[in-house]
């Protein structure tokens, strides 16, 4: 029986995307390089400065937490493969063929992975990329089995850096993981395909593979705000009465299926990093400021008082279950000096049951910087790799 890893290289060589997977692919393709020009100013900027490209570009693309989602497998696939498939010269089927590996070994991984506090992005990443760059620089379906099993010893990454640099920088440190075993595979390095799927089974995955399809079952999630996907919902559902609320905020009861709000581990944040993955703080910044853009998750932002008054009305209770971000449905009510204001969501804005308008979109480019737009504006994967290596050179050399 063929092991995991010969499965999905044999389907990623025999990819042929269509049209809408190509459109999948151009959206993703400036969605990420959006968000990684907004975080020019940013201070993991100068820190991974000296990082190889994929490691360096897919972690400065990520400390926004702008980036795109895959919903059933909870992972960032675009930050990841996007970065790999730039730093090889590949192009638009070579990130359909590691997006779709991404999404089917992350599905494959489970929601029950991620509860126990993997990293899927990085730990479904780090094979993902490896077919990525692999489909980049040619490689055969053997090759790419066995540059899977080169990426084996780097699939990880765990859910309590989030909140701090370590979550950006170990999704660099996956996209790079991939591309150093597609090299090696490439100079003839050997290794055991079904190293995958022994690992599969240790991080607890099911090993269930659905390779039939989109390139991306599902399709993938654009977020509005630059925070954790967990709190697009929440944000959304009370943007939709703020014009309601009157006064002052007296309480905030939170009512959500606990699957989804796993990733918001900082009840009290007081840095921009924490307030990405916190709910109270997605109520606040949802009441307080007229659009959360990045200036709302800045650490002054998250230190207003006015912040940390709100943080401290919310009463938040989940009901048991659930598999997945948007499991259900957000309730929140709201108690303040006129009558008490109520909101159901099940779909935020730019889910996949829900996508981005073109007028949404838009916005969300010129958010990431005046001359984003322009500069993405007929973007390929060649124009794109000299624009990341324009404006983030690399310099002095960490390995």
């Amino acid at each position: 029986m063929a092991s995991i890893a010969d499965s999905l290289a044999q389907w990623a060589t025999e990819l042929e995307p269509g049209a809408d997977d190509l459109a999948l692919a151009q959206r993703s393709l400036v969605d990420t390089a959006a968000v990684a020009l907004a975080a020019r100013g940013n201070p993991l900027t100068e820190m991974a400065a000296g990082l190889p490209d994929a490691a360096r570009w897919a972690a400065i693309g990520h400390v926004l937490d702008f980036d795109d989602l895959h919903i059933e497998s909870t992972t960032h696939i675009s930050v990841v493969t996007v970065p790999a498939v730039l730093a090889t010269g590949g192009d638009a089927r070579a990130y359909l063929a590691g997006a779709g590996v991404m999404a089917r070994l992350g599905t494959a991984l489970g929601w029950s992975h991620y509860v126990a506090g993997w990293h899927a992005t990085c730990t479904a990443g780090a094979p993902a990329a490896a077919v990525a760059a692999g489909t980049a620089l040619g490689l055969s379906a053997p090759q790419l089995a066995t540059a899977m099993a080169l990426a084996v010893p780097a699939a990880g990454g765990v859910q309590n850096a989030f909140g701090t640099h370590g979550k950006s920088l170990q999704v660099g440190f996956a996209a790079q993981a991939g591309v150093r075993a597609a090299m090696l595979a490439k100079a003839g390095a050997t290794a055991d395909p079904s190293a995958l799927d022994a690992w599969l089974e240790l991080v607890g995955g099911t090993g269930e593979l659905d390779l039939a399809g989109a390139a991306v079952p599902g399709g993938l999630a654009i977020k509005v705000y630059p925070c954790c996907y967990a709190m697009q919902r929440p944000i959304a559902a009370l943007r939709d009465i703020r014009h309601e609320i009157r006064g002052e905020v007296r309480g905030v009861r939170v009512r959500t299926p606990k699957a989804t709000v796993k990733p918001l581990i900082h009840d009290r944040p007081r840095t921009g990093l924490e307030g990405k993955f916190s709910l109270p703080y997605a109520v606040a910044t949802a009441l307080l400021d007229h659009y959360p853009d990045f200036a709302a998750f800045t650490d002054d932002a998250v230190n207003r008082a006015s912040a940390q008054h709100l943080l401290r009305q919310v009463d938040a209770s989940y009901a048991p279950g659930g598999d997945g971000l948007l499991t259900g449905e957000v309730e929140i009510e709201v108690e303040h000096d006129g009558p008490t204001s109520q909101v159901r969501l099940a779909q935020p804005p730019g889910a996949p049951a829900r996508p981005p308008t073109d007028a949404e979109l838009h916005d969300k480019l010129a958010a990431c910087g005046a001359d984003v737009p322009a500069l993405l504006a007929e973007a390929d994967w060649a124009s794109t790799r000299t624009l990341l290596r324009k404006k983030f050179p690399r310099t002095g050399v960490v390995e």
